[in-house]
C-alpha cells in the first residue's frame, strides 16, 4: 500500500495530478481519504476510464484541440494520461509532439492553463538558484531546456518555446519510462526578436528584444552551475537554441557535466540509423556513400560529425570521411574558396568550384542521399528528385525539417517523381503512399527513437557524461531493430508501436558504454537489461487503502 503525504486528503488529493486517481479511487480509499461525496459514486477501473476518455480526444475537431484536451487530462491525472499515451502511442505522438507541438508553441499563450515547468528569465540574473529551489521535487534526473530562439522550423518564439521541453519530457516518459517526477521542463526567457509575438495580447513572456552577448553568456553560466548544484545527478538536454549558442553551449559544457544537444546529437543519431538501414536496401555501405545536406546549421553539422565518426570507426580516414559529406547553405555549396564560413562549417569546405543552386550540386556531386535540414519547404523540387533518380537506382531522400509544413518535399512527391524508387524518410509523419499498385510506408526520422533511450541509459548508470560514442551506439542499435519486413515496405525505421522496446535496447547499450568507459557512478548491476526494465515507469495506480 502506498503512503500519502499527511496533508493529501479530500479535495487536496483530487487536485494533485500526480496522486489523483479520479473515479478509480476505491470504496475503501474514499472512506479513508475523505473523498465521500467529492466523486461520482461509480468506482471505475483504469481501463474503463480510458474507454470514457479516448472518444473525447478523437472527437476534437483539430489536432490543437486534441492537444489541449490531452494537456487537460495531464493536469488532472498524470497516471491516466500516460496510460492513454502509452497504449495509443502511434496515434498520440503526432498530437503531443511533431507536428502539432509547433502550433501549440505558436499559440502557447492562448491555450496555457497551468504551469508545468520553470521559467528562468533575464530578470532572474543573480538569483537563478532561488528560482530552481522553488521546484518541489529534488530527484530530478532529466531537464530539457530551451531559450526559444529556434523552435523547430518556426524561428524565435521566446517563452512560447516552453511547449518543446514539455513535449520532449512527455516522450521521455511515454517512450522510455523515465518517471514523470524525475523530469523538469525549463524555458529560459531572455526576450524575443519576434516583434509580432512581443506585441501579441496573449504573449506571456518578457516584452523585450532578445538578450545577447556577455549578459546572455553570464545568465547561461549561472543557470548551468545552479542546475548542477540543485540536481547533482541530472542530465541537461539543450533544445532549440540558435546555431551559435547551441554549438557554444555544447562545446563549453559537454566535458564538464552530463549534457547533450538533441538538435545536434539526437538528430545526427536518428539520421545515421536511417542511413545504416538504407544501406541494407541499396547495397552501398555508408563508407561509400556521398551525402549532400541542404542546411549547414546545428542539425546538419551534427549529422555530418556523427557520420564521420561512424565512417572512421569502419576503417576509412577522417579526411576521406569528411570528403563524403557535402553541405549547401543559404549562400551555396560550402567550398574552401568562401571567406564567410562559420567555424563549424570549415571542416566540410571542399576544394571545389562554387555552386549556387541545390539542383546543380545534385547534378555535380551525384549524392547517394540528400538530407534536408533547412526548414525551407519544397526545396527538394521535382528536378532535384528526378536527378537523384537518374544517378541512383534507389536514391535516399531524407526531408527532415519540422513541422510538416517545413518539409523539403512530401512522401508522395518523392515516390511519384522517382517512379517509386526513392528510400524516403521525413522528420514529421507522412501517410503511406500507393504508387502504381505498390504501397510505400515512409520512415519517420523522429528523434524520439533516440533521446529517450539515451536518457534512460544515462540515468540507470548515473553517467557523468553523454558522449558521441553513445549516440553512435544508439544509431546502430536503432538500425538493428529494423526488420526485413520494414525494409520491404520502404520503411527504414521500426514502427512507433515498438518504441519502448527500442528505447530499452538503446538504454542498455548506453549504460554499458558508461560502465566500460568509467563514466558510471551507480554500482553495476548483475543484469543490466533487467535493471533497465526495472527503472522504466509504468502508469499503474497505487493502492492507498485496503
Amino acid at each position: 500500500m502506498t503512503e500519502l503525504p499527511a496533508v493529501k486528503r479530500g479535495a487536496a488529493l483530487l487536485n494533485d495530478p500526480e496522486l489523483n486517481k479520479g473515479t478509480a479511487f476505491t470504496e475503501a480509499e474514499r472512506s479513508a481519504l475523505g473523498l465521500r461525496g467529492l466523486l461520482p459514486p461509480r468506482v471505475m477501473t483504469q481501463h474503463e476510464q480510458l474507454e470514457r476518455f479516448l472518444p473525447g480526444v478523437r472527437s476534437r475537431p483539430t489536432p490543437l484541440d486534441q492537444y489541449a484536451y490531452l494537456v487537460g487530462l495531464h493536469d488532472r491525472n498524470v497516471t491516466l494520461f500516460y496510460r492513454l499515451v502509452m497504449d495509443h502511442l502511434e496515434e498520440m505522438m503526432p498530437i503531443l509532439y511533431t507536428p502539432t507541438v509547433g502550433q501549440a508553441c505558436q499559440e502557447f499563450g492562448r491555450i496555457f492553463r497551468r504551469s508545468r515547468g520553470l521559467f528562468v528569465t533575464a530578470d532572474d540574473a543573480g538569483r537563478v538558484r532561488e528560482v530552481l529551489a522553488n521546484w518541489p521535487h529534488d530527484d530530478v534526473r532529466m531537464i530539457v531546456v530551451t531559450d526559444g530562439e529556434r523552435i523547430l522550423g518556426l524561428g524565435d518564439l521566446g517563452a512560447n518555446g516552453m511547449g518543446i521541453p514539455i513535449g520532449k519530457l512527455t516522450l521521455y516518459t511515454a517512450c522510455a519510462g523515465v518517471p514523470p517526477r524525475q523530469c523538469l521542463p525549463i524555458a529560459i526567457d531572455v526576450g524575443t526578436d519576434n516583434t509580432h509575438l512581443r506585441e501579441s495580447a496573449s504573449y506571456m513572456g518578457l516584452r523585450q528584444p532578445r538578450l545577447r552577448g556577455a549578459a546572455y553568456d553570464a545568465l547561461l553560466d549561472e543557470f548551468v552551475e545552479a542546475v548542477q548544484e540543485r540536481f547533482p545527478q541530472v542530465c541537461l538536454q539543450f533544445e532549440d537554441f540558435g546555431n551559435h549558442n547551441a554549438f557554444t553551449l555544447l562545446d563549453k559544457w559537454r566535458d564538464r557535466m552530463c549534457t547533450f544537444n538533441d538538435d545536434i546529437q539526437g538528430t545526427a543519431s536518428v539520421t545515421l540509423a536511417g542511413l545504416y538501414s538504407a544501406a541494407r536496401i541499396t547495397g552501398t555501405p555508408i563508407t561509400d556513400m556521398r551525402l549532400l545536406f541542404l542546411g549547414a546549421g546545428e542539425a546538419g553539422i551534427g549529422i555530418g560529425d556523427l557520420v564521420v565518426e561512424a565512417m572512421t570507426e569502419e576503417g576509412i580516414s577522417s579526411a576521406d570521411a569528411h570528403s563524403r559529406c557535402w553541405f549547401m547553405d543559404s549562400k551555396g555549396l560550402v567550398v574552401k574558396s568562401r571567406t564567410d564560413l562559420a567555424v563549424h562549417k570549415q571542416p566540410y569546405a571542399h576544394d571545389h568550384p562554387p555552386v549556387a543552386s541545390f539542383l546543380e550540386a545534385v547534378e555535380t556531386i551525384k549524392p547517394h542521399a540528400i538530407i534536408g535540414v533547412s526548414g525551407m519547404p519544397g526545396t527538394f523540387t521535382a528536378p532535384v528528385l528526378a536527378a537523384m533518380a537518374r544517378h541512383h537506382a534507389r536514391p535516399i531522400v531524407m526531408a527532415l525539417s519540422n513541422p510538416t509544413s517545413k518539409a523539403e518535399c512530401t512522401a508522395r512527391e518523392a515516390y511519384a517523381t522517382t517512379d517509386g524508387r526513392a528510400i524516403f524518410a521525413s522528420g514529421s509523419p507522412f501517410a503511406p503512399v500507393t504508387h502504381k499498385g505498390r504501397t510505400h510506408v515512409p520512415g519517420q526520422g523522429n528523434n524520439a527513437y533516440i533521446f529517450p533511450g539515451v536518457g534512460l541509459g544515462v540515468i540507470v548508470a548515473d553517467s557523468s557524461r553523454v558522449t558521441d560514442e553513445m549516440f553512435a551506439a544508439a544509431a546502430r542499435t536503432l538500425a538493428s531493430t529494423v526488420t526485413d519486413d520494414d525494409l520491404a515496405m520502404g520503411r527504414i525505421y521500426p514502427s512507433l508501436s515498438r518504441i519502448r522496446e527500442v528505447s530499452h535496447a538503446i538504454a542498455v547499450e548506453v549504460a554499458r558504454l558508461a560502465y566500460e568507459r568509467g563514466l558510471a557512478r551507480a554500482p553495476r548491476p548483475d543484469d543490466l537489461s533487467a535493471a533497465v526494465s526495472a527503472a522504466m515507469y509504468q502508469p499503474v495506480y497505487p493502492v492507498y487503502a485496503e
